[in-house]
């Protein structure tokens, strides 16, 4: 056992200046030139009617993989074999978010789920539809990537003009 990376809270040094981050996935599976996205249910609080990733929250006890393939289960009834391709520290004030980006190759007809509904779509569509602000340069990104390729990381936030910006780390 490494010494040193499991600590009792009061020695994390948890400070002001320091995210408390909150573990999320999102899966952007491939099937030739075409992704699995989500359209949000349009009785969702948020992206409501959005095209976006499959993902959701990493539940206590699950590593992020395993939370990436329950979620993509849960949100397309599909499974499919992940890899890490990339994380993103979302920066949304005090509280940020880690969202560990999966892909894979993914096969068949995705099923609705309260989410929304989960459909193929080609990559060169992407621009004409309605998606949430970060999916276009996540999914480039994703896009000219292949399995075995080292993840990236990245950094997202608003500017002082109220533009997202999305860093990625050399």
């Amino acid at each position: 056992m490494m010494e040193g990376f499991l600590m009792p809270l009061s020695d994390q040094g948890i400070t002001q200046n320091r995210y408390t981050l909150i573990p999320r996935t999102a899966v952007l599976l491939r099937r030739g030139d075409s992704y699995l996205l989500l359209k949000g249910a349009p009785t969702k609080r948020l992206w409501a009617n959005k095209y976006n990733g499959l993902g959701g929250h990493v539940e206590r006890g699950e590593d992020a993989l395993s939370a990436a393939k329950r979620e993509l289960f849960e949100e397309s009834g599909l499974t499919a074999d992940l890899w890490l391709c990339g994380t993103v520290v979302i920066d949304a004030g005090e509280i940020g978010i880690c969202l560990f980006m999966f892909s894979g190759e993914g096969d068949g007809e995705p099923q609705p789920s309260k989410e929304g509904l989960a459909e193929w779509v080609e990559y060169r569509r992407i621009g004409e539809l309605p998606v949430v602000e970060d999916l276009p340069v996540l999914l480039e990104r994703i896009h000219n990537m292949k399995r075995g390729d080292p993840p990236f990381h990245a950094r997202s936030f608003y500017d002082a003009e109220g533009k997202l910006v999305v860093k990625f780390g050399e």
